[in-house]
């Protein structure tokens, strides 16, 4: 019968092989410095705009990890007013905009002391309403139930245990070995390698009924602002974990059933940071297309209502917009007649902004890039 890795005798005391990381740890630092040099070379509006849309993407995939699909456009809204950029016109939700708020003060106060209290306010901000789902949680501190607290699948009767936690009683001794050593190892374990250990650590305890994940998460990030000084995020572990989920939890299983030995998890996460840094040259590209649209089109004289549908094809991307624009579709979002709408949509046409596909009312406007 294995044993869980916080039921090991030398448990909390993770340990690793310094030399297989050696490598992958390099690469990583290679690319981060890379990216940095990019973002710097984007200038201060479009630096801000890129850290709209990585934030924007970081909110999306962390939830959808946890199976939860949000809304994109209530958390561009949401995102804007945290950032102080416009957001006029776009809808408000309180449940993402409190997701949002833990993301940002994470990362942009990442020099305050991570403490019981800061836990609990993230968590409960996560389940304003008390319940995860259809089900009452307990929030704003530690789980105290006394069932196990159990990751499991398969039918009732028939379950398989991915993973138990260590039981209630033991939490306040596990979270104050966990906050001592996230204080003492900041600037004293290699930057990257806390970042995972503190992943890693975090949902092990799992201190909280639900939301562990996302706070694991939103930790790796504070770690990561922490070792590179910058209070910005331009690249999306969480995306990344998305597009990874089934080895994500593979490793975590694996490693958790596991001995004190956290190489073979530490060599797993270094490969996700390096690709989820790859990955964030797509999100910058649509930046600077958007930059550059928007350049080619600095003369022209157009209403907020069209202002508001091109910025949505934009951040569409040229096959994110289901279904084409249509007339019907403009008037719905901007809230105006259909006259209005084939109006405006016409003029953008004879702009050079837009592009009529088809005829009658199979008619639909395809953006035209900017050269």
């Amino acid at each position: 019968m294995y044993k869980f890795i916080w039921q090991q005798d030398d448990w909390p005391a993770l340990r690793w092989d310094t030399d297989l990381l050696l490598k992958p740890l390099g690469e990583c630092r290679l690319l981060q410095g890379k990216l940095i040099s990019k973002v710097a070379a984007l200038g201060f509006n479009l630096e801000h705009q890129a850290q709209a849309e990585i934030l924007v993407e970081e909110t999306i995939k962390t939830s959808a990890i946890e199976g939860e699909q949000l809304d994109v456009q209530s958390v561009r809204s949401s995102v804007a007013r945290r950032l102080g950029l416009p957001s006029s016109g776009l809808p408000f939700d309180r449940r993402v905009d409190d997701l949002v708020s833990v993301l940002v003060d994470a990362t942009q106060h990442h020099d305050l002391p991570l403490s019981p209290d800061r836990l609990w306010g993230w968590q409960a901000a996560l389940f304003p309403t008390g319940y995860s789902g259809m089900h009452k949680i307990k929030v704003g501190g530690w789980r105290d139930t006394i069932e196990p607290m159990r990751v499991m699948s398969g039918p009732v009767g028939r379950e398989k245990v991915h993973f138990e936690a260590p039981s209630s009683v033991r939490l306040d001794v596990e979270m104050q070995q966990y906050l001592s050593w996230w204080e003492q190892s900041n600037g004293n374990v290699e930057g990257i390698i806390r970042a995972a250990i503190g992943h890693l650590w975090f949902v092990t305890i799992h201190p909280f009924e639900d939301g562990n994940g996302r706070i694991a998460r939103v930790l790796t990030d504070m770690a990561l602002a922490q070792d590179d000084r910058q209070r910005v995020r331009y690249f999306t572990l969480s995306a990344e974990i998305m597009s990874e989920r089934e080895d994500y939890y593979s490793i975590l299983e694996k490693t958790q059933k596991g001995s004190c030995d956290v190489t073979e998890w530490l060599v797993w996460f270094l490969g996700c940071f390096a690709r989820a840094i790859k990955r964030s040259d797509s999100l910058l590209d649509a930046v600077f297309t958007k930059a550059a649209f928007w350049r080619a089109h600095a003369q022209d004289k157009l209403t907020e209502r069209q202002k508001k549908v091109i910025n949505r094809l934009l951040d569409a991307g040229p096959d994110g917009f289901e279904g084409g624009l249509t007339t019907q579709k403009f008037a719905s979002m901007t809230h105006c007649s259909r006259v209005t709408a084939y109006r405006e949509l016409d003029q953008l046409s004879e702009l050079g902004i837009l592009k009529r596909n088809g005829q009658g009312r199979a008619v639909k406007y395809q953006l035209v890039p900017a050269i």
